[in-house]
């Protein structure tokens, strides 16, 4: 598995945990971290059939994620919702 090694100013963040910051985000098959608790899930729609994502909550840090389970996309996976500076207004 490899990581990209340039990541984008929207996913590097001094807040976040260093287990966080270390998650490949849009890749379906990458690993999250035991810090992370599973909240709530749902199921959506789309052509190819139903996906189910997941919201997750970061123990350590406090950042939201998401981990959308697409088969058929395999640039789904994690995605950031919410940083903990963000969670605080």
């Amino acid at each position: 598995m490899t990581t990209d090694p340039t990541p984008d100013d929207a996913s590097t963040n001094t807040t976040m945990c260093a287990s966080c910051a270390g998650i490949q985000q849009n890749w379906r098959r990458a690993r999250g971290h035991p810090e992370l608790v599973q909240g709530s899930n749902r199921t959506v729609a789309h052509k190819h059939g139903s996906v189910t994502i997941t919201k997750y909550r970061c123990e350590a840090c406090g950042t939201i994620w998401e981990y959308e389970n697409n088969k058929v996309n395999r640039h789904a996976g994690w995605s950031v919702l919410a940083r903990p500076e963000e969670q605080k207004g």
